[in-house]
């Protein structure tokens, strides 16, 4: 007998007539997103001792060699400004990322990539990769090709079903 919990969408497909096939695809969605980066945060910890948090930050600053605001890392990681201020502290503490005011207001943060910092990240990114390609070796091209034009119209679907939301909202306190 298998002791590990069932998934959401496993749980779903014991009984699919239950639920609509946007409930099944939305869990199977979920299932795959959970699944890989549960595997990415574990690898991330073993191998470099880093958290997810941390290399998603570094990888926006990578980006950005000039640096960034706090408020445009947060904004580019859909995080609050909060989750970003203790991932700061943390990468400042080890070394990886300095910080210094903007020149326009001293009151503004503006964080980048140490050299040091740029190279270990670099180096995890690569391996990174190497992580992803291996869970996506299943698929072949014309399959991520579907997919991720799939996906893609999955988001535009989303975009417009939150646009229309908002049109109502507005519309109501008008």
């Amino acid at each position: 007998m298998n002791d590990l919990p069932l998934d959401a969408e496993t749980k779903v497909l014991e009984a699919p007539g239950d639920h609509k096939s946007d409930i099944r695809l939305w869990l199977r969605l979920l299932t795959c997103t959970t699944m890989i980066e549960g595997e990415i945060r574990r690898r991330l910890r073993e191998q470099f001792d880093v958290t997810l948090p941390r290399f998603d930050l570094m990888a926006q600053l990578d980006k950005a060699p000039e640096g960034m605001t706090l408020g445009e890392v947060s904004k580019r990681m859909m995080v609050s400004n909060g989750n970003v201020t203790h991932v700061v502290e943390k990468l400042v503490a080890s070394g990886h990322i300095d910080r210094r005011p903007a020149p326009h207001d001293r009151r503004v943060q503006i964080i980048s990539l140490t050299p040091s910092g740029r190279a270990e990240f670099r180096a995890m990114a690569k391996v990174h990769e190497d992580w992803v390609a291996d869970m996506f070796a299943g698929l072949g091209e014309t399959e991520e090709t579907a997919l991720m034009e799939l996906l893609g119209k999955t988001k535009a679907s989303v975009n417009a079903a939150l646009a229309a939301k908002e049109t109502v909202s507005k519309e109501g306190k008008a």
